[in-house]
């Protein structure tokens, strides 16, 4: 990969890892802090997950989960799981710094399509995006399994 001269970084320890957990759980809150690391790592390793990060003054200050993956309908393409800026540095850039990253990744990595889902609640988020030329494709369908 080609040097980041945004700052991104890539959590690949397991101290880095946990030191996302915070801003995680603001997108996240269902997350249980001590199975954190384990699960990044079992997606690492299943699906090829990753897990980038931004910091200041020692402060994570925002992140991006995602993957690389093909499919019929849409070939190779980079999908984002998740995307948060924490909620004290909102505002001041960061999440823009990320999204201008994970952009040029998903062309690094020879993609076709950005993709990301994001939650009918999240309003700002949606602002975001739009700004950022994401276009609202589909409907996401869901239903618990007992």
């Amino acid at each position: 990969m080609k040097t980041d001269k945004i700052g991104v970084r890539l959590a690949t320890t397991k101290a880095q890892i946990a030191r996302c957990f915070p801003v995680m759980a603001e997108l996240r809150p269902h997350l249980i802090e001590n199975e954190f690391v384990e699960r990044i790592r079992r997606q690492q390793k299943e699906s090829g997950y990753q897990l980038a990060f931004l910091e200041e003054a020692g402060a994570v200050r925002a992140l991006a989960g995602f993957r690389v993956t093909e499919c019929l309908w849409a070939g190779r393409f980079f999908y984002v799981d998740d995307l948060v800026t924490a909620a004290g540095a909102r505002n001041h850039g960061w999440g823009q710094r990320m999204m201008d990253w994970l952009l040029q990744r998903a062309r690094e990595e020879g993609c076709k399509e950005f993709q990301l889902d994001s939650g009918v609640q999240r309003f700002e988020a949606h602002g975001f995006y739009l700004k950022n030329r994401l276009h609202i494709v589909a409907y996401h369908f869901r239903r618990t399994l007992s």
